[in-house]
């Protein structure tokens, strides 16, 4: 089997970028903090493949974290992205690309009677939380423990593992803040709740909902890995929100778009007030985009006591031109089921490996997107079950294992794998034996 191990221009990259990047890097989720010895450079990609600075081939199963929806280098976006440049990238002005792109999304998007474009789905989940506010006239708003919505401050709190005995109680959970620099009174507005627990969630919303302006909930904890919601749970908290006239946001800035054509709100019948997008709409360009009714998104009309939303960047005309041909490819016939039939094969596989190796694991999740837990437990249904039964450092050491072997994936176990429109049975089958020598390694 190809091995990867030979790095060399990678470590010289990183040890440069020490003198004008903190830490080497732009996120801490590509550094030394998430890549024992510091991050592989790469350099370029082509379908479900990239290299590196020292030239090894990988199988890429992380896509950017989700934003890769047709691999790398898809040739229709690379035209298009050609074509549009030579005609100008960016006007910031009105222009008919965000309005073929905004039209596609509508169509797509079930909640969708008008969409607002942002950058970043951090953007887009801050602007959801504004409107809801507005339209409520509510101040306070619900969020889940484990769940991350971008790093605008109020949402900044147990979205990252903490040992289990610092969680607090599920009915009063002791609030962690996630970021130095944030003053406390900014969380006096946040009300913090377990995930995927009915009974607690009927309790809480009991105590708070005449005072909520919205629940910002994720379809599918992706920040955990991939945590699935209980059978009718998320329907229950559509109720609950209505019953108490709080807004639902649904957060699919990792979901959009990879589920179903609508996101996870087409996949399990959930119709929100607000959704959030981002990841896997731009195809790889950095974008955003808040969807619900024109009752709510109006609020954003220029006037008196408007909400206000400005950006040099909403709608570039560039990324505008990607959105859309990422959307038209997406409606092709067949290509959801061209996805789930991937990643099911890729999670039937490595469930196989696990038992035939004997390995206390499971891999949770399904088609487009599913996580490896290495666990006594038979499933992981929440924040505090990940917490205290996931073994987060084996997982870091059986991926460093496969990046020899030539798949390229993140370490961090609490972010998932991606299957794209570009992956094959091939790449599964490289993942597979991959897998296999990985837990023959560590054995």
């Amino acid at each position: 089997m190809q091995t990867t191990t030979s790095r060399k221009r990678s470590r010289e990259w990183f040890e440069r970028a020490q003198g004008s990047l903190v830490e080497g890097v732009n996120s801490p989720s590509r550094g030394e903090a998430v890549y024992s010895g510091g991050p592989t450079f790469l350099e370029r990609g082509r379908g479900s493949r990239v290299w590196d600075a020292d030239g090894n081939e990988y199988v890429d199963f992380m896509m950017s974290f989700g934003a890769l929806m047709q691999g790398h280098a898809h040739p229709k976006l690379v035209s298009v992205v050609s074509e549009t440049m030579a005609q100008g990238s960016h006007f910031a002005a009105a222009t008919s690309a965000e309005v073929e792109a905004a039209e596609r999304f509508r169509r797509m998007v079930p909640s969708a009677g008008v969409v607002r474009f942002t950058n970043t789905g951090s953007e887009a989940t801050m602007l959801a939380l504004r409107l809801a506010r507005a339209h409520t006239g509510r101040a306070k708003f619900l969020k889940f423990e484990g769940h991350y919505h971008g790093w605008y401050d109020p949402y900044l709190l147990n979205a990252h593992s903490h040992p289990p005995g610092e969680s607090g109680t599920p009915e009063e959970p002791a609030r962690i803040p996630d970021s130095e620099g944030i003053p406390p009174a900014t969380f006096d507005d946040v009300v913090l709740a377990p995930w995927n627990d009915v009974a607690v969630l009927e309790s809480i919303m009991q105590r708070h909902g005449h005072e909520l302006a919205a629940v910002i909930t994720e379809p599918i904890m992706a920040n955990m890995g991939c945590i699935l919601p209980r059978d009718g749970y998320l329907q229950r908290l559509r109720e609950l929100t209505q019953e108490n006239g709080v807004l639902l946001i649904l957060d699919e800035v990792v979901t959009g778009f990879r589920y179903a054509p609508g996101g996870c709100q087409e996949y399990y019948g959930i119709r929100p007030d607000l959704s959030t997008f981002g990841k896997a709409l731009g195809a790889g360009f950095p974008v955003g985009a808040v969807a619900g009714p024109r009752a709510i998104l109006d609020r954003m009309r220029w006037g008196a006591n408007m909400v206000l939303h400005y950006g040099t960047f909403n709608g570039h005309r560039l990324t505008m031109k990607v959105v859309a041909a990422n959307l038209d490819l997406l409606s092709g016939d067949g290509t959801y089921r061209q996805l789930h039939a991937i990643g099911d094969a890729a999670v039937a596989g490595l469930r196989d490996v696990f038992r035939s190796r004997k390995v206390e694991a499971i891999v949770q999740g399904f088609g487009p997107m599913f996580q490896i837990y290495f666990t006594q437990r038979d499933a992981i249904h929440s924040y505090r079950d990940y917490c205290a039964h996931v073994d987060a450092l084996r997982y870091s050491q059986f991926v460093h294992r496969l990046l020899d072997h030539g798949i390229y994936m993140t370490p961090a176990n609490g972010l998932h794998w991606i299957i794209s429109t570009a992956h094959t049975e091939g790449d599964i089958q490289k993942l597979l034996e991959a897998a296999d020598q990985a837990c023959g390694e560590m054995a």
